[in-house]
């Protein structure tokens, strides 16, 4: 059986890691529209929809890391709690040490919600982006 420490440090650091990769993909995409919404020259496009899918390539990506990313750290906080308790269960555990054991499980939920809530920023401002240069869009076939 894996040792109980080495379990620990998995989900730990792999919750946590997956949330960084979460975070380093959502800034990536961000970016790279900020980018693209800048150098956008509306008139190439033949019709609305062709400049919408434009538009919100890679938005769908940053809006399920920010609904998404607060269950994953959520997830590494209960096994995290989980393995807490088996500890417990196994030994006789001072109480100082469950408590920044249960204290430390809880970093994965707040990552996550750091990552949830940067990335429904940039998905908002990027949807609004894209609404903006839709409706210059329209404006200009009027």
């Amino acid at each position: 059986m894996m040792n109980i420490e080495v379990l620990k440090h998995l989900i730990d650091y792999g919750v946590i890691a997956l949330l960084i990769f979460m975070s380093f993909i959502s800034v990536w995409f961000f970016i790279e529209r900020v980018i693209f919404y800048k150098k956008l020259d509306i008139n190439i496009y033949k019709n609305k929809k062709a400049l919408e899918i434009a538009l919100t390539r890679h938005l769908t990506i940053i809006g399920t890391i920010a609904s998404n990313s607060v269950y994953i750290g959520l997830l590494g906080t209960v096994l995290a709690i989980m393995l807490t308790f088996m500890t417990m269960s196994g030994t006789n555990i001072e109480a100082e040490k469950i408590m920044s054991s249960l204290a430390l499980a809880l970093k994965a939920t707040a990552v996550g919600l750091v990552v949830a809530i940067v990335s429904m920023i940039f998905y908002n401002i990027l949807s609004r982006y894209a609404e903006v240069l839709e409706s210059k869009y329209e404006i200009k076939e009027i």
